[in-house]
């Protein structure tokens, strides 16, 4: 007999008992509430947290925001409740359910999830695997050299919080921070002033839907495209969506490759790569952690 098995028979001996005893004493007889059934099992704990290394620092968000200053975040460890609402059928046809996940492992509920810059959530999301299934990650890798899959563990511990971009690095790049979490800079070809934000939760959902919905129409979606219009915030001034829209897609291909890479360095996020060697053609390199079906269901 296995332990959830167990421990519902115990429920319901001790339950049974406990209605002998009120019956013969004549009192009323209700059934225990669920709160009283873990004090009654003796699993009157307080689930752990965890105090995760944010990697904004906080410095990128409002004043209003509830994580402005602030470089942690606590969050409580996974339970049985929330594995099975990462394998809740309704929740993952619609994307969202390691999104709910996240929500409820976050302890301070004033923070809302879609509002977090993506290296923050991505912080938690690698904290919430650790602290779940433990530091080692086993995957396939295919290998860029000769493409075999193979077989590859990762060691998560290994997983850094990249250093912030300081002002001098941003002044070497031509780089003005005009905001919490926007910059501005000009283009090499075309020679005009883009300003760019800090994608966030919110904003990693709607690409990710975006995605979803093309690949379930059968339709053909450029990715790049969809990132670099959710992205852009002004376009030589311009501020209109539907003329950044139609802008983008017209955009030198140096333009593109620029405003990404400007990305990469200014946006706070987690240093994922790790020393990669392949087993078959010892093709050497740097890869970053691939977050597979895998990094949430081990087998």
């Amino acid at each position: 007999m296995d332990l959830v098995a167990v421990l519902k028979l115990r429920i319901i001996n001790k339950e049974w008992n406990m209605r002998n005893n009120l019956d013969r004493l004549g009192l009323d007889v209700k059934k225990p509430q669920n709160e009283d059934v873990a004090a009654a099992l003796g699993l009157n704990f307080v689930v752990p947290t965890e105090i995760v290394d944010l990697p904004s620092k906080g410095i990128f968000y409002s004043e209003e925001h509830p994580l402005h200053g602030k470089d942690t975040i606590e969050i409580r460890y996974m339970t049985a409740k929330d594995e099975d609402t990462l394998t809740n059928q309704s929740l993952l046809k619609k994307g969202i359910a390691l999104q709910k996940v996240l929500e409820d492992l976050v302890i301070d509920k004033t923070i809302k999830l879609e509002s977090l810059l993506v290296g923050d959530k991505s912080a938690i999301v690698l904290a919430a695997r650790k602290t779940a299934y433990g530091t080692d990650y086993d995957t396939k890798i295919i290998c860029p050299s000769c493409s075999k899959v193979q077989n590859y563990k990762f060691n998560l511990n290994e997983c850094s919080v990249k250093d912030i971009i300081s002002q001098d690095e941003l002044d070497e790049i031509g780089v003005t921070r005009t905001g919490g979490s926007t910059f501005m800079f000009d283009l090499p070809i075309l020679n005009v002033p883009v300003e760019i934000k800090l994608l966030t939760g919110k904003d990693e959902l709607f690409l990710s839907q975006r995605i979803r919905e093309a690949q379930q129409s059968k339709k053909d979606i450029d990715i790049v495209l969809l990132q670099l219009r959710t992205m852009i915030k002004s376009l030589n001034g311009r501020t209109e969506q539907n003329i950044i829209s139609d802008a983008v897609s017209l955009l030198p291909a140096k333009d593109s490759r620029h405003i990404r890479e400007v990305y990469q360095k200014i946006s706070p996020n987690l240093d994922l790569s790790h020393d990669f060697e392949c087993s078959s053609c010892s093709y050497e390199a740097r890869l970053e952690v691939p977050f597979t079906a895998d990094f949430f269901w081990p087998k």
